[in-house]
C-alpha cells in the first residue's frame, strides 16, 4: 500500500482519492480549510496553507509518505525541491511542480524547447504592463503568473483598460508575487486539452483531444473527443511530449493548445488533472484520475477507450454556507447523464459547485441543459453584531 500526501483537496483532488482508494493506497488530503472536498474520501486529513513552509515541512515529515501529489498550484515549492532531495517523490517532479506553479516559468520552459506559443511578455507594475501591450498589440489577454481556475484573467482592448486589467489580476493572484503575464490575443477557431500521460514504463499516451469553452477565464463546459486535423493532432501531440519529457517524472498532464485555421500554439500545462478532464468521468473507460493514478503507481495502462461524452459545471450565485442542490433529480431523469457534487461546505459567486456529465448523440446538449436544472442554495452569511 502507498502512502500518499495530496496537496490541494478541492474536486478534482477528490476524484483522485477515490481512483487511488480503488488502488490499494492510503491518503492524506491536505488543504488551507476543513471539509474540503477530498478530505470526504480520504483516510486522513490535514489543515494548513500549501505557502507556508513550516506546516508544509512538517506534515512531510509526519506523515512520511511514499508519494507526494500536488493538486493546485499554490505550494510552496522550494520546499519540495528540498524534500525531493531527501529522497522524497514529488508527481510528477518537484521540477514540473516549481515551474508549473507560475506561468512565466513553464512558459520559458515551452520557448527554450523551440514549442510554438503566443507572444508574452511580464510585468510588475500598471506601468510596465502598458508597455508590454503596446509592444505587443491590442487587444492583449493579461494574466496573473500565478492563480487559479482563470482567477485574475482579462483581455485589455485598448490602452484605457490596462489599469482595470491590472488591478483585476492583483485582485486575483495566489502566492506573494505581484506579477503579470500579458499575451498576445490569438483569434483561435477553437481550444483543446491534450490529456498526456508519462509511464514509469512504455510510452507517453494521449487521450482523445478535448474541447472546452471558458468564461472569466474558467472553464464552463468541455466535450471530447474533439475533431481535429490529423496533422494538427500529431503537433500537439509532438509539443506535449517534448515539454512533458522536460519536466520528467510519471504521471499525467494537463496541457492546453490554441487551435487556429492554420496552426497548433502552445497554452498552457498543469502536471495533474484538469478542471476541463473532468469528462473523461463518462467519455472514457479510465478517467483522468484512473490514469493519473496508475500511471504514478507504475501500473499498466492498457488501453484507453473514449466514447463521445461532455461535462458541464454548475456554478453559485452569491456567498454562503451549508449548500444544498435543488434540480438534482430534474438532472439525472435524462438517460444517459450523470451528476457529481463536490461537497464544498461554501459558495461564492461562480464558484464551481457540481458537474454534469452526459454520454451519447448531443452529449453537449444535455450535459448543459442538465446543469441548467440545478441550482445551488446557501445560507447567507450573518453580519456580527457589535
Amino acid at each position: 500500500m502507498k502512502k500518499i500526501l495530496l496537496l490541494g483537496s478541492g474536486e478534482l483532488g477528490k476524484e483522485f482519492v477515490i481512483s487511488a482508494k480503488r488502488l490499494g493506497c492510503h491518503v492524506i488530503a491536505c488543504d488551507s480549510y476543513a471539509g474540503a472536498p477530498a478530505m470526504q474520501v480520504a483516510d486522513e486529513f490535514c489543515v494548513f496553507s500549501m505557502l507556508d513552509e513550516a506546516p508544509l515541512r512538517a506534515a512531510i515529515a509526519k506523515y512520511q509518505p511514499d508519494l507526494i501529489v500536488p493538486e493546485i498550484e499554490a505550494i510552496r515549492t522550494e520546499v519540495l525541491l528540498d524534500v525531493e532531495q531527501q529522497g522524497f517523490e514529488v508527481i510528477p517532479s518537484a521540477r514540473a511542480a516549481n515551474l508549473t506553479m507560475n506561468r512565466d516559468r513553464i512558459r520559458d520552459v515551452a520557448v527554450g524547447l523551440g514549442v510554438r506559443t503566443a507572444k508574452f511578455s511580464y510585468a510588475e507594475s500598471a506601468a510596465e504592463l502598458m508597455a508590454q501591450a503596446q509592444a505587443i498589440g491590442f487587444p492583449v489577454v493579461i494574466k496573473p503568473v500565478m492563480s487559479s481556475s482563470g482567477k485574475g484573467q482579462s483581455v485589455a482592448k485598448t490602452a484605457a483598460d490596462i489599469q482595470a486589467s491590472w488591478d483585476y489580476a492583483c485582485a486575483g493572484m495566489r502566492g506573494d508575487r505581484q506579477k503579470v503575464i500579458a499575451e498576445e490575443f490569438i483569434n483561435f477557431e477553437f481550444e483543446i486539452t491534450l490529456l498526456t500521460i508519462r509511464q514509469r514504463k512504455g510510452p507517453t499516451l494521449f487521450c482523445e483531444p478535448i474541447g472546452h469553452v471558458q468564461e472569466r477565464g474558467d472553464y464552463q463546459y468541455s466535450w471530447q473527443p474533439q475533431p481535429m486535423r490529423h496533422d494538427f493532432l500529431k503537433a500537439a501531440q509532438d509539443m506535449a511530449e517534448k515539454v512533458t519529457t522536460d519536466l520528467g517524472g510519471a504521471g499525467l498532464f494537463g496541457v492546453e493548445f490554441f487551435v487556429t485555421a492554420t496552426e497548433v500554439i502552445f497554452s498552457e500545462l498543469s502536471p495533474r488533472p484538469h478542471d476541463t478532464g473532468m469528462v473523461t468521468l463518462i467519455s472514457q473507460n479510465l478517467s483522468e484520475f484512473d490514469l493519473h493514478a496508475r500511471a504514478i503507481l507504475g501500473l499498466p495502462i492498457t488501453n484507453i477507450e473514449c466514447a463521445e461524452g461532455a461535462s458541464a459545471v454548475v456554478l453559485a450565485t452569491k456567498e454562503g454556507s451549508n449548500p444544498t442542490f435543488t434540480g438534482v433529480e430534474a438532472a439525472l431523469s435524462e438517460p444517459g447523464v450523470d451528476v457529481r457534487l463536490f461537497g464544498k461546505p461554501t459558495t461564492r459567486p461562480y464558484r464551481r459547485m457540481a458537474v454534469a456529465l452526459a454520454k451519447g448523440p448531443n452529449a453537449l446538449a444535455r450535459a448543459r441543459e442538465a446543469a441548467g436544472k440545478i441550482q445551488v442554495i446557501s445560507k447567507t452569511p450573518q453580519c456580527k453584531k457589535a
